[in-house]
């Protein structure tokens, strides 16, 4: 790879994983800093804001910005607000919600039906009536396609599976924005203000982060911790590097700048 000058890292599974900080972290992106190389922390999260993401890190031991945090709740506000929805159901809740204080609500006739991570209202009532307004001509975003998701612990349903069977329902296809879809990484790379060659991403997920990455075009590092299965090597994804442990990380990309 050419000269490296900025790095995307995922965040639960490469720096924090079930509330645990891996060993080691908070100083990696400290060197990393120090040698001159721009991050980013994208990650698939919609229940955390752009704001309480960036303030949980800290919390924890990280020299983090805001600015630097892009979770998927954050990337879909800024989705609708380029294509100007006259109306919107967000359905999500938690710090995530913050991201859409500025747009229209409309539970009885919104343009688009938006769905994160809404676990206490994925109820037969509220689907239901999410199916009907989609028959009836709603749009509808998923914010991330993830299926099943084992950050908060036991393995949960995740958003893609709610967002995939009201698509399967209704007949009308989902666009999705956090990883591995495209948008999400012309963003966080145009927030860099890099070339996509000078840049690499550092994920623990074969699907969305070492996917994305190879759809997009740049450098990955696969970290084989977190939600890394040994079964995810048959996916058709590849690495350019593979990880043990954030620890590894700076003798691959300090090389390379």
């Amino acid at each position: 790879m050419k000269k490296c000058q900025g790095v995307i890292f995922d965040i639960d599974g490469v720096l924090t994983y079930q509330d645990m900080v891996f060993p080691g972290a908070p100083q990696v992106l400290d060197l990393l800093r120090g040698a001159g190389l721009t991050m980013r922390f994208l990650t698939n999260s919609t229940l955390k804001s752009r704001r309480s993401c960036a303030a949980k890190l800290r919390e924890v031991g990280f020299q983090i910005e805001d600015a630097e945090v892009l979770t998927a709740s954050y990337l879909t506000a800024l989705y609708l607000r380029q294509i100007k929805p006259r109306s919107v159901w967000v359905m999500l809740e938690r710090q995530g919600v913050e991201e859409f204080g500025d747009f229209n609500q409309d539970l009885e006739d919104p343009e688009y039906i938006v769905i994160g991570d809404n676990r206490s209202n994925f109820d037969f009532a509220h689907l239901g009536k999410a199916l009907r307004l989609l028959r009836n001509g709603a749009k509808l975003i998923g914010m991330i396609p993830e299926l099943v998701d084992t950050t908060l612990g036991d393995l949960e349903l995740n958003v893609g599976s709610w967002v995939h069977m009201l698509e399967l329902a209704s007949g009308v296809p989902a666009t999705y924005i956090g990883k591995p879809h495209h948008f999400a990484y012309e963003y966080t790379l145009r927030s860099m203000d890099l070339e996509k060659s000078r840049v690499i991403a550092v994920g623990d997920r074969f699907g969305t982060d070492i996917q994305g990455a190879n759809d997009f075009g740049i450098p990955c590092v696969l970290v084989r911790a977190g939600e890394y299965a040994e079964y995810d090597l048959a996916h058709t994804a590849h690495p350019d590097f593979v990880i043990d442990s954030i620890q590894e990380l700076p003798a691959i990309l300090l090389d390379a700048t």
